[in-house]
């Protein structure tokens, strides 16, 4: 890499660039003598580089407006090169709704304002134009409310610049930025308060009561924006290097910035609706997403040296470090442990990244990427970052019983996949008062389904060796023992013809048999004698065994037999009997089980209607509050489904492309085609229309094939086009069922409408013991100030005894009403085209009970009012 281009991506870092120095000053008059060298040769190059260092290192962003002043002192044509090229990418993005680039772009413009390269005039037109827009949107007479998301959007992009330019426009158009300021306020007192209930990291913060009387994120920032006013603008967390060269810079010429459009919103629908403004609203939330939802699990001792504004400001460096370095976990590590702030900031370090991997109603990036980051940071910061990162375990462990359903899942994996990285080392003591609770206390089902994970990760006997201080946990362990095969014929049991014919179709297997010859010997040997049911269980646990001593014995296995099975399973009665084998042959291994199943459905052995089914039936569930075995079967089958269906809508977006370009082809070689027809040759001295017959015939040849190409991409579109309207159809049947099947079981076991209409309510029911500690007079969990984050000894089993209040009925509740939301919150895109269908015939049901459409509506963001 070009020595310039080193000193532009490694300004204010400590790196070899700049050798022992870690001043400001030094690291830009260095970087500005080698680019001022290159601009005459390698102009071109240096522009667009810088620009890409500008969005993609944004936490530099007063460093690189600093540095471009100083250009603008001796090439002003250079830098008005650049504020075109950001207008043009900002006008690009507002265009194309890149919420990050409006951001990132908009911040780097108040930069330019700090270092005169842009007239302070211009960036406050900027702010003004993107405030009428939002102004707009949100009027119910001239714009679209349910589009608030984009307003609320370009609200919060105008309020967090004032961090990094606010002292400077205060200081060169009071009034202008007053404008401003009276403009956000008249905005916030229009808009709707935004209520999260669906988005919730705990479902006690979700109810509607609460959080009505809640600031919502652009009201905090603007509580946060006034602070700082107040405080005369300043920020220590926002380095001001443009100070150090005011002398200089002021002599610079400041240049326009041309004026900027927003795009309209979206048309009100013709005939509104709670479900036409749901789905609208739905769609703008889903464009212009909040960036950030605060987790908040230290105390705020952790924070007090932090002014309200240096948090916000820490927060966007650490998330657009996590945005811009996802693919690069070490540069990651290493840029997010040494921001330019002159405070430390592990804690809020530790909560932005645990609220990014537990955000919904989906983390940014693939929860491995946090998990990877975090385990760099550990090793960045040996000394401290372990202690926090298991004070954070510590403190959502304390509340688990409130946390989210779909986070609580997500900490399970996240938290075994950890500790794998670190041999599985944890003081697992401190957690074995589990033991005393009942199976279904949140406490416990997490401890078990962590160690279950465990396993997974390693095998049975290392993880009881690293449980060796709380002995007793090895109660929560897995299973031991291997598969359950009905036929075995090591065991000293009684055997019987089902044996015997296990052991010949082993032998059968075993010799290479075809699929067809197990199918002959089916039909006219096993069925007619033993029937359907028997052949059916005999198959299947045969099957299994053969391809039970690995994955890849499996995948053989099904791919080879997957007719026989085919034909033991021909609809979904049968299907559910096999998937019950499954479960029953593997009943010892939650893993397997799942593959398994998961397995039979990508071969279309089994379908999802008839998993739904069985996850339905009694067996299941009994286990649904103590267990996340059938729940992980289920995901898998949704996300199956979901990717068929995402698949589809790729192929065809992507068929569609093609059919542009062969248009295009056709297009031109009829066109090479007409013109050599159209030519004049001489034959035997006559004038006769046409080339050379040779090349003529060439033509045609290629007209033809870029015709027949076009024909055929047409019709691969109209048979994946058909393909998609069949699975959307199977997806409403899938959610119909899906929903059917929680309402009434929910029904059948929730109390009367009449006596609970809250989860608190729910909890509220049957306290059972009467001797548990006071919740009252526990200590927070979140204080936690001994060094290591570690609970007091009192906390642990040895001194105040822990209870569960919670009854099973209410916590089976509790949990598969978790469930439904985390479902609906994940496939809300698929289930909103049938909403209508949804309400007629389950959500607005008489027998529909009111916390399960509240849980519903709530995961759908859909407005209350319509509960």
């Amino acid at each position: 890499m070009s020595s310039w281009k080193s000193l532009l991506l490694r300004i204010g870092d400590k790196s070899p660039e700049y050798g022992t120095s870690s001043d400001f000053k030094d690291h830009i008059e260095t970087c500005f003598g080698a680019i001022r060298r290159e601009l005459d040769h390698y102009g071109d190059e240096v522009l667009p580089f810088l620009l890409q260092c500008v969005e993609q290192l944004p936490h530099k962003t007063p460093l690189y407006g600093t540095l471009i002043g100083l250009i603008n002192l001796e090439n002003e044509d250079f830098v008005k090169k650049i504020v075109d090229q950001t207008h043009k990418s900002f006008q690009d993005a507002l265009n194309t709704g890149n919420c990050h680039g409006i951001r990132i772009l908009l911040r780097f413009l108040t930069t330019l304002m700090s270092s005169k390269v842009l007239l302070s005039t211009s960036l406050v037109v900027v702010f003004e134009t993107l405030l009428s827009s939002a102004a707009t949107t949100v009027d119910e007479e001239k714009g679209n409310p349910a589009w608030q998301a984009r307003a609320d959007f370009y609200i919060s992009c105008i309020l967090s610049c004032f961090p990094w330019g606010g002292a400077e426009l205060v200081e060169q158009v009071p009034e202008e930025l007053e404008r401003v300021m009276v403009g956000v306020e008249a905005y916030l007192s229009i808009r709707r308060h935004t209520v999260d209930t669906g988005l919730s990291f705990f479902e006690d913060a979700g109810e509607v009561e609460k959080t009505l009387n809640e600031k919502d994120f652009l009201e905090d920032l603007w509580g946060r924006i006034q602070a700082l006013s107040s405080d005369g603008w300043k920020v220590d967390s926002v380095p001001r290097p443009h100070l150090l060269f005011e002398a200089q810079l002021v002599a610079g010429k400041s240049h326009e910035f041309g004026s900027i459009s927003c795009p309209e919103q979206p048309d009100s629908p013709s005939t509104p609706s709670g479900i036409t403004y749901g789905k609208q609203k739905y769609d703008a939330e889903l464009s212009y997403p909040q960036r950030i939802r605060r987790l908040n699990i230290f105390p705020s001792s952790k924070f007090e040296d932090l002014q309200p504004i240096d948090r916000f400001v820490v927060e966007e460096y650490l998330l657009d470090v996590l945005l811009f370095f996802n693919g690069c976990r070490k540069e990651c590590a290493s840029f997010m442990v040494g921001l330019p702030v002159p405070f430390r900031y592990e804690y809020l370090m530790a909560e932005t990244i645990f609220s990014q991997l537990l955000m919904l109603p989906q983390p940014p990036f693939k929860p491995i990427y946090y998990t990877l980051v975090i385990i760099d940071l550990c090793k960045a910061l040996p000394g401290a970052f372990p202690a926090v990162v298991a004070g954070a375990v510590r403190a959502l462990f304390e509340k688990i019983a409130d946390l989210d359903m779909e986070c609580r899942i997500r900490l399970i994996l996240w938290f075994s996949h950890h500790l794998s990285n670190f041999q599985f080392i944890w003081p697992w003591e401190e957690w074995a008062y589990v033991l005393e609770l009942p199976k279904w206390a949140p406490q416990r089902v997490f401890v078990k389904e962590v160690l279950d994970r465990e396993v997974r990760l390693s095998y049975w006997d290392k993880i009881k060796q690293s449980i060796e201080n709380a002995p007793g946990l090895e109660e929560l362990l897995p299973p031991k023992g291997g598969p359950n095969f009905k036929f075995s014929t090591e065991d000293d049991g009684e055997k019987n013809e089902q044996h015997a014919l296990s052991a010949e179709l082993y032998n059968m297997v075993k010799g290479r048999a075809a699929a067809r010859e197990v199918i002959s010997w089916l039909d006219e040997t096993v069925i007619p004698k033993h029937g359907f049911d028997v052949s059916l269980v005999v198959i299947v646990q045969t099957l299994l065994d053969i391809g039970s001593k690995s994955f890849t014995h499996l995948i053989t296995v099904l791919e080879r037999y997957g007719q026989v099975i085919s034909r033991i399973c021909p609809d979904q009665d049968k299907q559910v009997l096999l998937i019950s084998e499954v479960s029953s042959y593997w009943k010892n291994n939650t893993q397997m089980t799942a593959i398994a199943i998961d397995r039979m459905m990508g071969y279309r052995l089994i379908s999802n209607l008839a998993i739904i089914r069985w996850i339905f039936s009694p067996e299941n569930i009994e286990q649904y509050h103590t267990s996340d075995r059938p729940w992980e079967i289920l995901r898998n089958a949704l996300c199956k489904t979901y990717n068929r269906i995402s698949d589809l809508r790729k192929e065809i977006s992507s068929l569609k492309k093609d059919i542009v370009a062969a248009e295009e082809a056709v297009a031109k070689t009829q066109d090479e085609l007409n013109a050599a027809e159209s030519k004049l040759a001489l034959v035997d001295g006559e004038p006769v229309m046409g080339e050379n017959p040779v090349r003529l015939k060439r033509l045609k040849s290629y007209a033809e094939k870029a015709k027949e190409q076009e024909e055929s991409i047409r019709d691969s579109l109209e048979a994946k086009e058909a393909l998609l309207a069949r699975a959307l159809e199977e997806n409403e049947t899938l959610f119909l069922s899906l929903y059917k099947s929680f309402s009434s079981i929910l029904t059948e076991r929730l109390p009367a409408a009449s006596s609970v209409q809250t989860l608190q309510d729910l909890k509220s029911i049957n306290p059972t013991d009467t001797n548990a500690m006071d919740l009252e007079e526990e200590p927070a969990a979140m204080d936690m100030d001994n060094e290591d984050s570690r609970p007091e000894k009192s906390q642990v089993n040895g001194g105040t005894e822990h209870a569960y209040t919670v009854g099973e009925n209410e916590q089976w509740c509790l949990t598969t009403l978790g469930y439904v939301k985390a479902f609906s919150r994940q496939y809300a895109s698929e289930i909103w085209p049938h909403i209508e269908k949804l309400d007629a015939e389950v959500l607005l049901s008489e027998d529909a009970h009111p916390l399960f459409r509240k849980a519903v509506y709530c995961s759908l963001r859909r407005s209350m009012d319509s509960i």
